[in-house]
């Protein structure tokens, strides 16, 4: 598996599969090809589907036509068998002569792969991939989940983490004070910083769950406006960790470190599952983005209120379990409707997985390694139309953005 650096991408939003990724391909692009005096971008499937929605063309032209005139080619009817992500690259010369090509794909999360290259161009620096062996390790040690990150990261990802937390905290605090209107076309009113007053007046329960909606809410609003956040495990769910996290540390008074941990530990839960099956929206559904936010924010509180391995195991197992079969069908091609919702149910979940879990001795007959490969397996029994393309489901009356 790759480092958690790959899971926790410090960047701004809506969309890390269709803004992150292709604004990253575009980028190696343009390095290998400084000479270049015209670009053409074709593409394909959900990518062209709902790119204008989630800003692909901005991202890619913002990139390109620094360097010369970019024509983009909208392709939402091909799907590439490889991943319904595909890009096609290519430079021409002063007479408009291709000098390069490139066929590269963003395959969720920002990051990109070569077709028949299992890479996202970084090593692979742990030697466990599945909850399972990690689990075991655990026993056998005595060693906590974030542990093994350490031992596999190294040290000097404690301050990678702490880069990922300040953002998150930021991206929290920034969105409670925001008011006004989402852009695009559906004119969303953001509603977290009503969220956070209406909670702050309820008692006890109520006020909890409350602000843990507003927390959810104000990241995701500020990821929907282009903002800057941490993908968890990518843009459209990334409100779910930085909203359980924060409102433990506020309510808790957690310290930072522990907070790092809890983060090292979700990372590890985010890339077993992106390792195994995927985080794509476009792959397999949201299941693969908020279900796996959900589980990762479930291991997290988990390790914090001082569940076992075992424990914690079962709570990611459940954030996943019981968000499997979820469509990915964005209102106009835009990561508003279901998504930001989405993220505030997914945390509030994320919570109560933690608390089913402590009241459990952790065993339980269905693993965490079994739902990853479910909701895999699921995610390609899902027509197309479910993954965002915007032409199914909740979308399917919503006219897309021209």
């Amino acid at each position: 598996m790759k480092s958690i650096k790959e899971l926790y991408r410090i960047g701004t939003g809506p969309s890390s599969s269709h803004t992150m990724g292709p604004r990253y391909a575009a980028e190696i692009f343009s390095r290998k090809n400084p000479q270049a005096k015209s670009f053409e971008v074709t593409l394909y499937g959900s990518l062209a589907a709902t790119g204008k929605g989630h800003m692909t063309d901005f991202a890619i032209l913002d990139t390109l036509e620094k360097l010369a005139p970019t024509h983009i080619v909208w392709k939402p009817q091909t799907f590439l068998a490889y991943h319904p992500n595909g890009m096609d690259f290519k430079a021409f010369n002063e007479e408009g002569k291709p000098i390069d090509e490139w066929r590269v794909y963003s395959v969720g999360g920002g990051a990109l792969e070569e077709e028949n290259h299992n890479s996202s161009f970084s090593p692979d620096i742990y030697g466990m991939s599945s909850m399972t062996k990690i689990l075991q390790w655990s026993k056998r040690s005595g060693k906590s989940y974030w542990e093994y990150v350490e031992e596999c990261e190294g040290t000097d990802i404690w301050d990678y983490l702490q880069k990922v937390w300040n953002t998150m905290r930021n991206s929290v605090e920034r969105g409670l004070d925001m008011e006004g209107v989402l852009p695009g076309p559906l004119n969303l009113p953001r509603k977290a910083s009503s969220y956070y007053i209406k909670a702050r007046g309820y008692k006890d329960n109520l006020r909890s769950r409350g602000l843990v909606f507003a927390y959810a809410l104000a990241v995701s609003e500020e990821n929907a406006s282009g903002g800057k956040i941490v993908t968890a495990p990518t843009c459209g769910s990334c409100g779910v960790v930085p909203a359980v996290l924060y409102h433990l540390q506020e309510s808790r008074d957690f310290s930072d470190i522990r907070i790092l941990r809890a983060l090292a530990t979700a990372g590890l839960i985010g890339n077993i599952v992106k390792h195994n099956a995927s985080i794509s929206g476009a792959e397999v559904g949201c299941q693969g983005e908020v279900g796996v936010a959900c589980a990762m924010a479930s291991a997290a509180a988990s390790q914090l209120f001082g569940g076992s391995s075992t424990q914690i195991e079962y709570a990611a197992e459940m954030g996943l379990e019981h968000h499997l079969g979820m469509t990915c069908d964005p209102v106009c091609g835009l990561v508003q409707i279901p998504c930001i919702e989405r993220n505030a149910y997914a945390a509030a979940r994320a919570l109560d997985a933690n608390i089913y879990s402590a009241f459990s001795d952790g065993v339980h007959r269905v693993s965490f390694d079994k739902v990853v490969q479910v909701m895999k397996q699921t995610g390609h029994d899902l027509p197309s139309l479910y993954k965002e393309t915007s032409t199914g489901g909740l979308a399917k009356d919503y006219q897309q953005m021209e």
